[in-house]
């Protein structure tokens, strides 16, 4: 070691400034590659992210697609139409008012009584059935009761039998909490204010009602109408916040990265055993796969069962407020699995195609992209986006998202549209699945051929033997042909 040990220190430093002329063409390609490749992530960044901004970029003009029924069966049938209707005509009035104001807000359509057999729960059902997002109901007797209580002092009557306001959080948290309730609350508001004015002074002008009467029905003089809120079915437990919103997204991420695909190689490279049958591979990868997603959404189901988000709850009825009703009662939970099954299956077969055809390199924006458009079209709903938008419908997360919320709510049933679109991903990416596996083929077949025309000879590569064949630099190598990285 001592002899060698001069002979080592002599030895010329390998390394050389960046600038050497030596590194020119390295240089110019290492700068024109940054250039391509900043350009290139630039650019995907703005149109991905655009389409993110896009969707809330006209939220207010779009808010009347939030339609709100507005239905008057106040004194509209026997034995209540011989009154003359306050309330109802009260109610239409702000709603009509409220249409043509400047201010934002969601879509009131007054609608008749008739169209719902006037039958104030047939609104409770079209609201259920995802026909409008909330209804204002002014109820058959509510101005009957108000007189009524005014003129016998009745000091039980309850205000908030008039008019019933009704939502449904469970369709979408964030839709009814940020934009219908506000603007519910608002409504209510005003209707309470305008309607308190207008009735004092009826009570004011009425020689007939004594002090005594009025004192007795307090409830009656003011407010005399207080809306009832109804959410028919309350989004809850928080736990479930994760299940029905971004839980899955976060596996979007994770589907993205090839964890199978190194090992996978194996079965066709040859190294110290026979490759397998390419179409064996491709279709021991495909169940791999599939096998590898039943199991992960397993445990992402099991995750909402471990923190009490209730599987067996029965169903209720469409026209009743229900706290936690699950669609299938005890069944709920095989259902939710087989959903975020196909619904792992669908995202993650796209990342892998899209992994084998575009390459490690370019996997971050292809997940970008995927990961944005999936989320914001599970979160937003597209009735409020603008039309470019329809595509959403179209996307496996929104049915994902749409589906856990109709098994854990117990919302009106879109499931076998959830289900049939997300096999319908799940089929497209199974038949791309073998070409793009092609590709990858093709990708490594000429990166090798590449690699080895500037070299004087060829490998010929086998499980059992490895020679050098000579040939002249600059001449290609013969192609493989049958079978996976193996030459003639």
């Amino acid at each position: 070691m001592k002899s060698r040990a001069p002979q080592h220190e002599s030895l010329p430093h390998q390394s050389v400034s960046w600038w050497d002329p030596g590194l020119a063409t390295l240089r110019k390609h290492i700068s024109v590659m940054w250039c391509r490749n900043t350009f290139i992530i630039c650019v995907s960044m703005f149109l991905i992210l655009c389409l993110y901004w896009g969707i809330v970029f006209r939220i207010e003009e779009n808010l009347p697609s939030l339609v709100c029924f507005v239905v008057d069966f106040d004194g509209q049938a026997a034995p209540y139409d011989a009154v003359t209707p306050l309330v109802g005509p009260a109610v239409t009035a702000l709603a009509n008012e409220t249409l043509n104001s400047p201010v934002p807000s969601i879509g009131y359509q007054i609608r008749a009584a008739a169209e719902f057999d006037f039958d104030p729960l047939k609104v409770r059902e079209a609201v259920y059935h995802f026909k409008a997002w909330s209804a204002v109901v002014v109820n058959p007797n509510a101005t009957a009761l108000l007189r009524a209580a005014v003129e016998v002092g009745n000091a039980s009557y309850d205000p908030t039998g008039a008019v019933q306001v009704i939502t449904m959080s469970g369709r979408d948290s964030f839709m009814t909490y940020s934009y219908i309730l506000p603007s519910l609350t608002t409504f209510t508001s005003d209707l309470m204010t305008r309607f308190g004015e207008a009735w004092a002074a009826m009570l004011m002008a009425d020689d007939t009602l004594t002090k005594e009467t009025l004192r007795a029905a307090a409830s009656a003089v003011n407010p005399g109408v207080s809306p009832l809120m109804l959410d028919l079915r309350p989004f809850g437990p928080p736990a479930a916040i994760p299940a029905v919103t971004f839980g899955l997204s976060f596996l979007i991420a994770h589907l993205g990265f090839t964890y199978y695909l190194a090992d996978d190689r194996k079965c066709i490279v040859p190294e110290g055993h026979p490759p397998v049958h390419y179409w064996h591979y491709v279709i021991r990868r495909w169940i791999s796969l599939m096998a590898a997603y039943f199991f992960l959404s397993l445990v992402y189901c099991l995750i909402s069962l471990v923190f009490q988000v209730p599987f067996s709850n029965p169903p209720a009825s469409p026209v009743e407020v229900a706290e936690n009703p699950n669609a299938y009662g005890r069944a709920s939970f095989i259902v939710f699995w087989l959903l975020n099954f196909l619904g792992m299956a669908a995202l993650g077969m796209a990342c892998e195609n899209m992994a084998m055809v575009i390459g490690p390199r370019w996997v971050g924006l292809w997940l970008t992209f995927w990961t944005l458009t999936n989320t914001l079209t599970g979160f937003w709903p597209p009735d409020i986006a603008p039309g470019f938008y329809r595509w959403a419908y179209a996307w496996p997360y929104h049915h994902v998202i749409e589906g856990s919320r109709q098994i854990l709510f117990d919302l009106h049933s879109r499931i076998g549209l959830n289900f049939g679109v997300l096999f319908a991903w799940v089929a497209v990416n199974t038949v791309l699945f073998v070409p793009a596996c092609y590709v990858l083929r093709w990708k490594d077949e000429k990166e090798i051929r590449s690699r080895e025309t500037k070299m004087p000879h060829f490998h010929l590569h086998r499980y059992d033997v490895e020679t050098a064949i000579p040939k002249q630099p600059g001449v290609a190598p013969p192609r493989r042909k049958r079978g996976f990285l193996r030459a003639l």
